[in-house]
């Protein structure tokens, strides 16, 4: 997996190439907490994205870790979480497991 990041004003965006799975969800999960952690220590809002267009798999450690990012996203004041261009086989994993009734799903950045 690789995981690039721009950060403009308050919005950061993570865009991820590869396979979230339980082998890069941890790494990933790591990078993110990294940049919400600052956030939470500035008490700075935060708008975070991730851009999972060259995402084609997400296994459920990959689900923990939206889920864990969500939560610490909605433990922050005035900060939001959306996923941009989210491809089918994931979107369909998301959409089976309930996601899609509490994720920000966007098209495009």
């Amino acid at each position: 997996m690789e995981i690039n990041k721009k950060c403009e004003d308050n919005k950061l965006t993570y865009y991820i190439k590869g396979r979230i799975d339980t082998q890069t969800a941890p790494d990933l999960q790591d990078e993110i907490d990294k940049s919400l952690k600052e956030a939470e220590e500035q008490k700075s809002a935060i708008q975070l994205v991730l851009d999972l267009e060259k995402v084609d798999y997400m296994s459920s450690a990959g689900l923990r870790t939206v889920l864990h990012v969500k939560k610490f996203i909605d433990s922050l004041e005035n900060s939001s979480l959306k996923l941009l261009n989210v491809q089918p086989p994931v979107m369909e994993i998301l959409d089976m497991t309930g996601f899609t009734d509490f994720l920000d799903l966007g098209e495009k950045n």
